[in-house]
């Protein structure tokens, strides 16, 4: 079995993160929105993505890819205002540069108002803080909106699922053709939570396997588009048969890039985070199931439930919130299912 664990969802990479990867047995790792990457440029710049490299390399790391440019580089883009050719000139600047760096691939979200919570320190098992979504309750607002992907700009008429299409479309014509000739791979995250009601006044559009299905449609066969199989997010749609339906429609072509390893308790419109193995999908199966389809990419841990110690499930991007129990629990999980899978 080729599939591979790395260290993932890193905000802000430093020689802590750097040795919790290595206490953990992982060569591997992979980062979000990372802080080291911050400039004075609407783009990451050469010599930052360079130096984020060379730092993993003092320490034996090798990096997967990237996810997630800051928010002030993308929201134009996002929500097809004024400026997003800009944004997207930058953003091919920013292609090239990580081309030129040694990365070869990055992740996109197209949430206008990102990630939706309505509880982030809801209860799970044993105590455990998770985060939590009620659709009966999304109309208080999104108890995420500090988290840095969160952009402040109100809106202020609807954007509906027709204009996001368009955006979406726009933004593929004009980046793919790019992506293509520099090498880098490009993954996008389903929408999260995958509900039609507007949140936040934006409609989402990838909130099912047909709404999946039809963004690969629209990338015209670009070698550069995938997804970046989000199995929570997937999970939240209609558990294990959902996230079995998306395996099976991009797995065997090779559009599944790689994948975010978490899970919920329920479905929309109302579900909680959860320990791997006590929610709506069984882990090894899942995992054979990718196998199965001739997946040989990389899989992270993605969020995970606050233990007894932990610092924060997500608000806290620091290394001293990342190295926490509820990560290390996570990782172990999965490398005992791999090692359990790969015996046999």
């Amino acid at each position: 079995m080729q599939l591979r664990l790395a260290l993932g969802h890193i905000d802000e990479f430093d020689d802590t993160v750097a040795q919790f990867a290595k206490q953990l047995g992982l060569a591997n790792v992979q980062f979000h929105t990372p802080s080291n990457l911050s400039g004075d440029k609407p783009y990451w710049q050469k010599n930052r993505l360079q130096a984020l490299r060379e730092h993993c390399d003092r320490h034996g790391l090798f990096i997967e890819g990237l996810e997630n440019v800051p928010t002030e580089h993308f929201w134009k883009i996002q929500r097809g205002v004024a400026g997003r050719d800009e944004q997207i000139e930058n953003y091919l600047t920013t292609l090239r540069n990580m081309s030129e760096t040694g990365y070869t691939l990055l992740g996109f979200n197209f949430l206008p108002t990102y990630v939706w919570r309505t509880d982030m320190h809801a209860k799970g098992r044993g105590g455990a803080s998770v985060t939590s979504f009620a659709i009966a309750d999304a109309a208080k607002g999104n108890a995420l909106s500090n988290y840095k992907l969160t952009h402040s700009e109100p809106i202020d008429d609807v954007i509906d699922a027709e204009r996001m299409w368009d955006n979406y479309q726009y933004f593929l014509d004009a980046v793919l053709p790019v992506a293509e000739q520099v090498g880098v791979r490009l993954a996008l995250h389903p929408d999260d939570p995958p509900v039609r009601e507007p949140l936040g006044g934006v409609e989402r559009i990838f909130i099912s396997a047909a709404g999946i299905a039809e963004a690969y449609r629209r990338a015209n066969g670009s070698p550069a588009w995938g997804l970046n199989l989000c199995l929570g997010t997937v999970s939240e749609m209609g558990g294990e048969e959902a996230v079995n339906a998306v395996i099976d429609l991009l797995g065997p072509s090779g559009r599944i890039f790689y994948v975010h390893f978490r899970d919920v308790k329920g479905t929309v419109p109302e579900f909680a985070e959860c320990f791997l193995g006590e929610g709506n999908y069984d882990p090894a199966r899942v995992i054979r199931r990718l196998h199965s389809v001739g997946f040989t990419g990389f899989m992270i841990d993605d969020h995970v439930p606050a233990m007894v110690g932990d610092v924060s499930t997500w608000g806290d991007t620091s290394a001293a919130a990342y190295c926490s129990r509820g990560r290390a629990y996570a990782i172990g999980y999965l490398q005992g299912v791999l090692d359990g899978l790969q015996s046999h």
